[in-house]
């Protein structure tokens, strides 16, 4: 049987919503089994009013390119505006009050791929921040963590490094799902929301996408696989240098390189390290939008060969390290504004410290820091460990 998602289980179930003005927090992902869109079911209402839709980073519809900045508008579906929850400023991520108002409960259906940087799990937060002191009830419908949600890695994200891409201290491969980590979130970080999570039918913790039986449709323009996910903890930090990441081909992220690197040394360099679950092919390609659009860059391909021990975190950092390397004078980290935020550099913000940037710039180590996380990532386990929803043997 296909696992079933929090939206399918609402809809059988739907004593949460009914006889409430709802609004709903979603995107183009929040679909069932059957690929039944959730804007569609709930508008059709079977004893509750959906009035409002509020949108995510990359629009309610999902056509909008990272960090690309969405209007509100009118839903072509349903008619219902859409208020984004993704502006032009910081504070355009927060649902207006006067909305909020008017309604009796908010539902949040978004799909979440397990990593820290994604943005999603933030609006969520933001949306249970600003209904508390309006006493409106918040209803989250869960989905699957598509990259399990047993594995994590990573440092834990310090308080100054705190964003858009980090809000919680959270490592980077947290291993929780969207329900999960909105009650840790609630519990621990004083949200004080009236919270109700619809978990789903039959997700286990050890779960890849493929084993959900649930089609895969892409949660944001660049996340076009499950393989993409797979790869993504680590390749994000790319966006925080002047390398490509490979947007603009048609594996983001699952290629990276630049115009001044040679890809057969690169993947000599990279492959040296035996890495675990992964292996680096020489790759030239050639980004038709974003970073080196129109010219050919040299770098790789990662082929995940095992991805029960593949480290994407650890790989991350090490592929920057070592292009970095390679050409130390054109390799540059990212200086302009990146998530709201001009204040601190990019590549501090996605690694939760200043510490990765520092052990770049002066040749040291990178798995002496990936040996410091033992103690944290253990005790974040056990702090997560009253908030989980799943267990591996359900």
């Amino acid at each position: 049987m296909n696992v079933q998602p929090g939206l399918e289980v609402l809809l059988d179930e739907p004593a949460p919503i009914l006889g409430r003005r709802i609004g709903l927090v979603t995107h183009h992902s929040a679909v069932t089994c059957d690929l039944q869109h959730s804007v569609r079911l709930l508008h059709a209402g079977r004893g509750w009013q959906l009035t409002a839709l509020f949108g995510p980073e990359h629009g309610i519809w999902g056509e909008a390119q990272d960090m690309a900045h969405v209007e509100h508008s009118d839903d072509p579906l349903t008619g219902l505006p859409v208020y984004s929850l993704y502006g032009r400023s910081e504070a355009d991520l927060v649902p207006r009050r006067d909305v909020l108002k008017n309604l009796d409960a908010l539902v949040i259906d978004l799909q979440d791929i397990g990593s820290r940087y994604y943005t999603f799990i933030y609006t969520m937060a933001i949306c249970m921040r600003e209904a508390a002191p309006l006493g409106l009830k918040v209803i989250v419908l869960d989905r699957p963590n598509p990259i399990d949600g047993y594995h994590l890695e990573g440092n834990i994200r310090e308080e100054k490094y705190s964003s858009f891409v980090g809000m919680f201290p959270l490592p980077t491969r947290h291993g929780m799902t969207a329900g999960e980590l909105a009650r840790y979130f609630n519990e621990v970080f004083h949200l004080e929301c009236d919270l109700t999570v619809v978990p789903m039918r039959g997700w286990k913790r050890g779960m890849w996408w493929g084993d959900t039986g649930l089609p895969w449709v892409i949660p944001s323009p660049n996340m076009p696989t499950v393989y993409t996910a797979t790869v993504y903890p680590g390749m994000c930090l790319i966006e925080g240098t002047n390398l490509s990441e490979g947007r603009g081909t048609t594996h983001p992220f699952e290629f990276f390189g630049a115009p001044w690197l040679n890809p057969f040394k690169l993947a000599e360099r990279l492959n040296a390290l035996e890495l675990p679950g992964v292996r680096f092919r020489p790759h030239y390609f050639l980004p038709q939008f974003q970073k080196h659009a129109g010219k050919v860059c040299g770098g790789v391909e990662l082929h995940v060969t095992n991805r029960g021990v593949f480290e994407p975190y650890r790989t991350g950092l090490w592929c920057v390290k070592v292009a970095r390397d390679l050409d130390p004078e054109q390799f540059d980290w990212r200086r302009e504004t990146y998530e709201f935020v001009s204040d601190r550099l990019a590549i501090d913000l996605l690694a939760g410290s200043s510490r990765y940037r520092e052990i770049v710039e002066s040749g040291g180590d990178v798995n002496e820091w990936v040996s410091e996380w033992e103690t944290s990532l253990r005790e974040f386990a056990q702090m997560r460990e009253d908030f989980l929803l799943y267990r591996a043997t359900d």
